[in-house]
């Protein structure tokens, strides 16, 4: 069963102040856009092409569409629609190359930051387009500000429980995770008979349960059911952008790479369209477990 969250309209803006969304790809941009929607606001939600889904609805919201390579230029449009607030959700599969990239003349102080950032993980790029964003006067919000409800609980959801095994399997899970997320690789990590089998890369989470599905063939995994995919935060991760989330898709991949279970970090991750993921993972008889982050 879900937990109850906190109120989800957490965040309270003043007269005169306004809040964008800048939305890439998966369910998270249009949970927090409903939710700012719900709240009262008006939201200006920057979709970024190619990864954001986000329909016309000029009655509720105003919607600008912006190629990735263009996001250089993003802060004069920002400010053009009275801006203050800003959240960033969802992902973007692809950087353009560099030489891409557009800017305006404004981000030239900023720029060596920018560019050094940008050949590096994703957690060290949020950080620096989170300052270059504050330097300019808006203030970044984090989605969980806008949507605590969808924030991981602590325990399992649903009606499976991780075995004796499972939970050899999740420690050494979260592990492997926390040590790819210090490098900032990756979040994610799937372990099988108390070792890990496979790490997340630039991929995604979706890549790396589709090489797990691949991996059942090999000889040592052949005929084996079984393994724990495990989600958590990077050590020190910039908490306003990129917390790690799972979804009906997630339980779905997870299945059919043959795993037991899903074991994300409780209160830094976030279950999109849990009443889905829930009874989709009861269904394929897998275990939902949001585990303490203090937990080794």
């Amino acid at each position: 069963m879900m937990m109850a969250r906190n109120d989800p309209q957490s965040l309270k803006l003043g007269p005169g102040e306004r809040i964008a969304l800048v939305a890439g790809s998966g369910m998270l941009p249009k949970s927090v856009l409903q939710s700012l929607i719900a709240a009262g606001y008006r939201p200006l939600v920057v979709a970024i092409e190619g990864e954001a889904a986000i329909a016309e609805a000029p009655a509720s919201y105003d919607l600008l569409h912006l190629p990735p390579e263009r996001l250089g230029q993003i802060v004069p449009r920002l400010k053009g629609h009275g801006v203050t607030h800003l959240v960033l959700a969802g992902g973007v599969a692809t950087r353009p190359p560099v030489r891409a990239l557009r800017f305006t003349p404004g981000i030239l102080l900023h720029l060596p930051r920018l560019l050094t950032a940008y050949a590096r993980g994703d957690d060290g790029l949020l950080r620096a387009i989170i300052g270059y964003l504050e330097a300019n006067g808006i203030r970044v919000v984090g989605a969980h500000e806008v949507v605590p409800e969808l924030l991981m609980p602590e325990g399992c959801l649903g009606k499976v429980r991780p075995t004796a095994a499972d939970e050899k399997d999740i420690t050494a899970g979260i592990t492997a995770a926390r040590a790819i997320g210090r490098l900032d690789i990756g979040q994610a990590a799937v372990a099988f008979g108390g070792r890990v089998i496979a790490l997340e890369g630039i991929e995604g989470t979706d890549g790396l349960l589709e090489r797990t599905k691949v991996l059942r063939n090999h000889g040592r995994l052949a005929g084996k059911n079984r393994g724990v995919l495990v989600k958590c935060a990077k050590p020190g991760q910039e908490a306003r952008a990129d917390l790690p989330a799972i979804g009906p898709q997630t339980v779905r991949d997870a299945h059919d790479a043959g795993l037991s279970g899903i074991a994300t970090e409780a209160e830094r991750s976030f279950i999109l369209d849990g009443a889905e993921a829930v009874a989709l993972a009861d269904h394929h008889g897998l275990f939902l477990l949001g585990f303490n982050g203090g937990r080794q």
